[in-house]
């Protein structure tokens, strides 16, 4: 089964927008348009990533919608892999180690959407302090040649906040 996985570019850019964030789902064109590739080309490796049971089909009215299969047994290793390549474990880490109260963890915007932008926002939720955070994040963007953009929020403001209904978003803790 792996040697269906790290055979192309294109399987690789699929692997990454849809095992970034395994809530993101697309159909052909949309990511044929993103990738700027030939709709016949990309459809043989959505077909190959499918058939190893890797990806999940939908058809919504005339489009077939593609999404990853969170409940493949190497599900679990894929996004790892795909988090550690683009150094989001990374960030994570670092924020619920080195920062306090955390309650919880937002990936918002590009990423979110399992867009690799070399721009990662991040929304802490608790009782951080922004300029520990941004020290936190700094050596972690020179090693990942990555922008990080952080914002904190208190759990109350948090709360009263319409921020996650405007911006795409993925909670990672």
């Amino acid at each position: 089964m792996l040697d269906k996985l790290f055979t192309s570019k294109t399987r690789i850019k699929l692997l990454l927008k849809l095992f970034l964030n395994p809530e993101v789902s697309s159909y052909l064109r949309e990511l044929s348009a993103e990738f700027e590739l030939s709709p016949n080309a990309l459809k043989e490796e959505l077909d190959g990533l499918s058939q190893a049971g890797y990806l999940d089909k939908e058809k919504k009215g005339r489009n077939i919608f593609y999404k990853a299969n969170a409940k493949h047994p190497f599900f679990p290793e894929i996004s790892s892999i795909v988090r550690k390549h683009l150094g989001i474990d990374r960030v994570i880490d670092q924020i619920l180690t080195h920062l306090g109260d955390v309650q919880q963890v937002f990936i918002l915007d590009d990423y979110a959407r399992g867009v690799d932008s070399g721009l990662i926002d991040v929304l802490v939720i608790g009782n951080v302090d922004p300029v520990k955070l941004q020290n936190v994040a700094l050596p972690i963007e020179k090693k990942l040649g990555r922008k990080i953009r952080t914002m904190v929020m208190s759990l109350r403001e948090f709360e009263q906040s319409d921020l996650l209904e405007k911006r795409p978003h993925w909670k990672v803790h």
